[in-house]
């Protein structure tokens, strides 16, 4: 099998205890294919929607226009780790009582445009490199935060004599769920950390999407590779769509701009554009007047 028979999105359920890159080169085994890269890097104590692109559909990795990812949280108040969760050195213990509507009231607090410091523990480069490593080497450096969105934030359950509780969480990507569990804790006065992560939802994908590793390896062993990929055109759902007739579509795969006469589209927006079989292209964009590729999926 090579990169040029299968193109498309899997929608992979990441089970605990994997990494990001565990799911990858998995599924380059499955698949027998080594271009594959994933939609969004999960933690491993997290589990949850994956995007992985395979093929040609690397090419949007970069470029998803659904920056909101979606989260089922689990946390525990009065602990505070090295690591904002509890696979973390415990550096502080507190017991002061937490009703459920202090909780509540706390975290409705960091709904909308917060600021945050991104953890140790984490991907993010200071001087090229990763925090992570950093941190492992039993360094703390300073950090500076950033400005991150958190869309809803919903208390489901809270426990006031364990102090544990669940929310549910839909922010935009570069929120760390884990430091937002802490930052609540520490505006309540007695710390917090994450106790277990599912992601929901992201670059429009969702649980129900998903399919496990082993759903996956059966499916390919049945039925073939086809048989696990979604259409890469539903990462791209929030942008509307542009169909090409048979000769406009030649012109179009050939790098042509296309006069405003030539396609139905707005100045401005970007197209999700399907050719004259009913095949997604990629996204095209009307500027100038004239009608050209942002980019090619399949071409």
């Amino acid at each position: 099998m090579t990169d040029k028979e299968i193109s498309g999105v899997i929608a992979v359920y990441k089970p605990a205890g994997w990494t990001s890159f565990d799911v990858v080169a998995k599924l380059r085994g499955i698949l027998h294919t080594r271009r594959i890269g994933h939609g969004g890097t999960l933690d491993p104590m997290a589990e949850g929607v994956l995007p992985v692109f395979v093929g040609k559909a690397t090419k949007a990795c970069d470029i998803l226009p659904d920056v909101k990812k979606g989260y089922h949280a689990g946390f525990r108040l009065g602990i505070t780790t090295d690591t904002q969760d509890i696979t973390g050195t415990v550096l502080k213990e507190d017991g002061m009582a937490v009703t459920a509507e202090e909780f509540k009231t706390a975290a409705e607090k960091f709904i909308g445009k917060i600021m945050q410091v991104p953890p140790m523990y984490s991907a993010v480069k200071v001087d090229g490199k990763k925090l992570y490593e950093l941190a492992r080497e039993g360094k703390v450096i300073e950090r500076e935060a950033r400005e991150i969105t958190v869309l809803s934030l919903v208390t489901d359950d809270y426990d006031e004599v364990t102090r544990e509780g669940h929310m549910t969480v839909l922010c935009e990507k570069g929120t760390y769920i884990r430091t937002l569990i802490n930052d609540i804790g520490d505006m309540l006065g007695c710390g917090g950390a994450m106790t277990s992560l599912v992601r929901t939802y992201s670059a429009g994908l969702a649980l129900e999407d998903c399919l496990t590793i082993e759903d996956i390896q059966q499916r390919v062993d049945e039925n073939g590779a086809e048989s696990v990929l979604t259409r890469l055109d539903k990462c791209f759902e929030v942008y509307p769509e542009v169909r090409l007739g048979a000769r406009i579509t030649a012109l179009y795969k050939n790098g042509v701009k296309l006069r405003a006469d030539q396609v139905d589209a707005h100045e401005g927006t970007v197209y999700r554009v399907y050719g004259a079989d009913g095949g997604f292209i990629g996204l095209g964009r009307m500027a100038d007047g004239g009608f050209r590729s942002v980019k090619n999926f399949f071409v």
